[in-house]
């Protein structure tokens, strides 16, 4: 839902613009996400995420700089998504699962290493929209570790003058997940422990 479809009158528009305009424009903007993502140093957020089947579930979002987030499901919902020490972390806690894998193989990873250089493995999407910037990311070396679109809203009171809106990732089965984020604050205090969890496995508890 993410993404924009150019309007005809648009699509004449950029049909007539210089490539090299374009090419230059778009360099720009990939600069500016750059910059952006190395200038985050914590955020938080409520996140409303959808999967395939339309399901709809929501809760909050830590992120912390470098390599740390953590998806807080709404209460009721036995699920928690962890990232830390390079790792992502899926845990289930009404089977008592624990599922991990590298950080830099999820499209999560475009989000949680900012040292990475986006024009290696990410494009602007245009858009009809001028006060959103899309980014889709992958890696092409390694289809299997999926792709992820971020949407960015041109937002002053943002790093760099943008807030991240959300993103659609597919993974390599073509699964899609959208998030949507809202009421994103910025540089507000982040303990570490925030990002630890309690393993289902061995307590059978949850956090």
């Amino acid at each position: 839902m993410f993404r924009h479809c150019l309007a005809p009158l648009a699509a004449i528009a950029a049909t007539a613009m210089p490539a090299a305009v374009i090419a230059q424009g778009q360099s720009a903007d990939l600069q500016l996400v750059q910059t952006h993502l190395r200038g985050l140093s914590t955020m938080t957020a409520d996140f409303s995420q959808t999967d395939r089947a339309g399901k709809v579930l929501t809760g909050t979002l830590t992120l912390k700089q470098p390599g740390k987030l953590r998806f807080q499901y709404e209460k009721g919902v036995p699920l928690l998504i962890v990232a830390e020490g390079g790792a992502l972390t899926f845990i289930d806690y009404s089977v008592r699962q624990v599922q991990r894998w590298p950080i830099k193989e999820s499209p999560l990873g475009v989000l949680l290493d900012p040292t990475r250089d986006l024009t290696r493995f990410a494009s602007v999407v245009p858009g009809a929209d001028d006060r959103l910037l899309s980014v889709e990311a992958r890696d092409p070396k390694h289809p299997e570790y999926g792709r992820i679109t971020l949407v960015f809203a041109r937002n002053a009171a943002g790093p760099a003058g943008l807030t991240l809106q959300g993103w659609v990732a597919l993974d390599s089965q073509n699964n899609r997940t959208t998030v949507r984020l809202s009421n994103q604050r910025f540089g507000t205090l982040v303990s570490d422990g925030t990002f630890r969890w309690n393993d289902p496995r061995r307590s059978g508890g949850r956090r």
